[in-house]
């Protein structure tokens, strides 16, 4: 008796069963709104002599190139592949555009650290005005942007990451309308330097947490919200299933997870049924949208266990 295999899966080409791609309307119209304000307040900040202006107007830019990259990302990912060479697609450019949004947040965060320090003990003169009128409006922009991303945050690491980005500026919007309203009620300009400190620390919390789950999608980690375990007793569970081995369960990009695994059945076990239903458990009760099994008989001692 010769041992079966299969391969099962959802769609994945295209943006219909793409979580990145339903969503790319979401960051396009984040984009523009983001892009156009990371203009004005640039001006503004330089304008002022705000530094936590300009540490805001400086993330705003991390953001616009967050948000490009998460767009063309989303472009590449649904495209098919007509090179015959990336068998799995290109989906992995989504998470690649999220690792590039770590880095510019961690960037961003240590220039404004950086100067924040570089400025504690000196005498500045910060033009509280502009500084309150451009949170606000920063403040409005990021809400807005906010609402749009959080629809697609939950499904798409990508739009995890955009998000996670507005989300800084967010308080980046209020921590500058907090540092104006602080020097105007006490005239010190320090709680521009303190405020522009805390907006630093605090994107660099946020890059920290998306960099570990951009990681361990990369290193083929199993999906944090799975137990292999319990996925190996499900498949063990179907009829004429007598043991699973090298088994292995990771993520492709968000909402696409893989695994392979070889089933050892019974003698009389019907494999083309096994293969079935196993495909069936990881699909309905797993969310594995990709599938690649093999059914061995008991007897047979073609496959050994692999030790990785």
């Amino acid at each position: 008796m010769g041992a079966g295999h299969g391969h099962g899966h959802a769609p994945l080409a295209g943006s219909e069963g793409h979580a990145g791609g339903r969503h790319r309307w979401r960051l396009a119209v984040a984009f523009g709104l983001v892009a156009s304000f990371f203009v004005f307040e640039l001006v503004v900040a330089l304008l002022s002599g705000s530094l936590a202006l300009l540490s805001d107007a400086g993330h705003m830019a991390a953001d616009v190139v967050a948000l490009g990259a998460a767009l063309v990302a989303t472009r590449i990912a649904t495209r098919p592949d007509s090179s015959g060479r990336r068998t799995y697609g290109s989906y992995r450019a989504e998470i690649f555009a999220s690792g590039l949004t770590v880095l510019l947040m961690l960037g961003m965060s240590v220039y404004v650290v950086v100067q924040a320090v570089s400025r504690l003990g000196e005498g500045v003169v910060v033009d509280t005005g502009p500084m309150l009128v451009v949170g606000a409006i920063g403040l409005a922009v990021n809400v807005v942007a906010l609402l749009l991303l959080r629809g697609g945050s939950s499904e798409s690491l990508n739009v995890k990451g955009a998000y996670l980005e507005v989300v800084a500026d967010t308080a980046g919007s209020v921590g500058v309308i907090a540092a104006g309203w602080l020097i105007a009620v006490t005239g010190d300009p320090v709680w521009d330097t303190v405020v522009a400190l805390a907006i630093g620390l605090f994107v660099a919390v946020r890059a920290v947490v998306l960099g570990r789950q951009v990681l361990a999608v990369l290193g083929q980690h199993v999906p944090a919200d799975m137990d292999v375990d319990v996925v190996a007793r499900d498949l063990t569970a179907v009829d004429g299933v007598d043991d699973v081995h090298d088994l292995h369960l990771w993520t492709l990009t968000s909402g696409m997870h893989v695994a392979t695994a070889h089933l050892v059945a019974t003698e009389s076990g019907d494999f083309a049924g096994i293969l079935e239903e196993a495909r069936r458990v990881l699909r309905d009760d797993h969310g594995i949208v990709h599938a690649t099994l093999q059914v061995e008989p008991t007897s047979s001692r073609a496959c050994h266990e692999l030790d990785w």
